[in-house]
């Protein structure tokens, strides 16, 4: 049996219609809409609640963390705010308690003057640094994991966790299907791309996002049990599950935010049938920096990735030959025959209005229905 979530970060404009990042927003602007939303008793303990009380309900502020030298934590820097969804054996569920949380969330924003809008990298600032700069603790406490050092460039990104995981596999087949995944990343990730903006003016690609991000952060992350079953690797494949319901979950990082989210759909389907092919041969354990890097300026342009996705589109359809799901890929595939990514109408529509927070404007409210 598979189950399936999604962790969703969501950016803002705010009522002056400025772009709501660490620059100009406080953690108290977004946490009273988190006080507004409701909280969902059913969802524990299966949802991670963490430390410090931001991640109590199904949206939380996402951030950047700071501590004392007792460790304690004292200030929080917001980025945006994430919807996860609970866990669900299928997709349609799943995406149906996203779209709802997504539809209650821009409720309440837009009370306090927040209107959410799709971006997968911060379009004004290329670097965050923090301040008062990080103190010992912090920097002990970041060179702990490849992840936590690498949390500034988190900082300026908005993408998804598409969670997958299936009963009853091995830690060492679950690792594998990890591999897998981060070997085909740079093929699949164009689905998404929906970051055309950098330092306040177009760039010159689709996804300033990937580009900067995947090598440096993990494509894929596979939670285990056990401290003996990690792989030691820049950045983790692997990772120590913090609750049970994590173990054996499979957190595909590499996509970039969408506001379809029937693209959604259709890349849990995707990944479902990735997870059941058995005739794609790739495997790596770290993603292929440069590869990313030549897909996010390129995307389905490109030759290779244009060819290479195609592959493992027809090899996902030959799995779910049998399974329901093989419809959801129809959004895929239209995307892959007009060589096409929601970052392209971005750019269209700067070319268009001439301003990126106006361009902006235009994500969400043709795909959600309020």
């Amino acid at each position: 049996m598979f189950y399936f979530g999604v962790e969703h970060e969501v950016a803002f404009l705010n009522k002056e219609g400025k772009f709501a990042d660490f620059s100009c927003t406080k953690f108290a602007d977004f946490d009273h809409i988190i006080e507004r939303l409701p909280t969902y008793s059913s969802d524990y303990p299966r949802l991670r609640t963490g430390g410090g009380g931001i991640r109590k309900k199904r949206w939380y502020i996402e951030g950047f963390e700071r501590f004392a030298e007792s460790g304690e934590l004292i200030d929080y820097i917001p980025k945006g705010i994430e919807i996860r969804t609970s866990i669900h054996s299928d997709i349609h569920s799943t995406i149906t308690e996203l779209t709802e949380s997504f539809r209650l969330l821009r409720n309440v924003a837009v009370q306090f003057g927040f209107s959410p809008v799709l971006i997968s990298f911060n379009p004004y600032h290329a670097v965050f640094e923090p301040e008062p700069p990080l103190n010992d603790y912090e920097n002990r406490w970041r060179a702990a994991s490849p992840e936590r050092q690498t949390e500034n460039i988190a900082t300026l990104t908005y993408g998804p966790d598409l969670n997958i995981s299936v009963a009853g596999l091995s830690y060492e087949r679950i690792i594998d299907i990890g591999r897998k995944l981060t070997y085909y990343s740079p093929y699949i990730v164009p689905f998404s791309y929906s970051s055309p903006f950098y330092l306040g003016k177009l760039w010159q690609g689709l996804s300033v996002r990937t580009f900067l991000r995947t090598g440096k952060r993990p494509s894929a992350l596979v939670f285990v049990e056990k401290p003996e079953q990690l792989i030691k690797t820049i950045p983790s494949l692997t990772k120590i599950a913090r609750i049970p319901a994590e173990v054996g979950r499979i957190e595909f990082k590499a996509f970039d935010s969408c506001d379809n989210f029937d693209i959604y759909a259709g890349l849990l389907a995707l990944l479902k049938g990735l997870v059941l092919d058995q005739s794609l041969p790739g495997s790596a354990s770290v993603p292929d920096a440069a590869l990313h890097q030549l897909s996010a300026q390129e995307g389905f342009d490109n030759e290779d990735i244009f060819e290479t996705a195609t592959q493992v589109l027809q090899a996902v359809e030959a799995a779910l030959v049998l399974d329901p799901d093989i419809h959801l890929l129809k959004p895929l595939k239209n995307l892959l025959i007009r060589r096409e990514t929601k970052a392209h109408e971005l750019i269209k529509a700067f070319n268009k209005v001439g301003s990126i927070e106006a361009a902006l404007r235009y994500s969400y409210e043709n795909s959600i229905n309020s």
